[in-house]
């Protein structure tokens, strides 16, 4: 798996290039793992390589890879129904895809009962496209104003999963909307959020994205491989 390692090297030299053309340190920028579909032996192997942070689509998959991969911080990266809550929220650092009050219910309510207070970011359908999950961006800032009443939701930033396109370019516009949504909910100064993270590109776009202010970038192709 020499292949995983030399992905590595590859993508952190692009991550340190777009985070100085940014004006930011490499270190600013985080990198999770994409593990969807990925065993644990790669997983580790990623690790071994200096990975620190994954990303993980599904509650039973993160669940079932947990115990066998070296320790490390978990993100829930995919959609999260309101039933698997309870399985995940005391597994996680930080759940990319909060996107709707129905959700945010859920998880005080549990949050509650194990006595924590969980990390999340909004999920901005950015596109408004049919087949994705988030919060329209022109309800981003309301729906923000209306996590304040739950003390055990932290609201940390935003998160959005662009369209896939074969010119990177072309996600810009989008990417810079997502950063002036985070600046306009921050300027709100919400008592329980802390609006510092702005999760958003992948592997085929991941350098825009950290150009126009992302520092969470969300790759697993480039690093692990086409999935099957």
């Amino acid at each position: 798996m020499e292949y995983i390692g030399n992905n590595l090297k590859i993508i952190n030299e692009r991550i340190a290039k777009a985070a100085i053309k940014s004006g930011r340190k490499p270190e600013d920028i985080t990198l999770i793992a994409v593990t969807k579909t990925i065993e644990p032996d790669q997983i580790n192997e990623a690790i071994r390589h200096g990975i620190t942070d994954l990303g993980e689509n599904r509650v039973q998959e993160l669940l079932r890879k947990k115990p066998a991969v070296n320790p490390a911080k978990w993100h829930m990266i995919g959609h999260l129904q309101r039933n698997k809550v309870r399985m995940i929220i005391d597994q996680t650092c930080l759940i990319h895809s909060l996107d709707s009050p129905a959700l945010a219910e859920e998880i005080q309510k549990n949050a509650e009962k194990q006595g924590i207070v969980v990390d999340a970011l909004i999920e901005i359908n950015i596109m408004d496209e049919q087949s994705k999950f988030g919060v329209k961006p022109e309800d981003a800032a309301e729906f923000a104003g209306q996590l304040e009443k739950y003390g055990n939701i932290r609201l940390r930033g935003l998160m959005c999963v662009a369209p896939f396109v074969e010119i990177a370019e072309r996600n810009r516009d989008c990417f810079r909307q997502m950063c002036k949504i985070l600046l306009d909910i921050r300027e709100q100064n919400r008592h329980n959020s802390n609006m510092n993270i702005l999760s958003m590109g992948m592997s085929n776009d991941f350098e825009i994205a950290i150009e126009e202010g992302a520092n969470m970038v969300r790759i697993g192709t480039s690093i692990f491989g086409e999935r099957f």
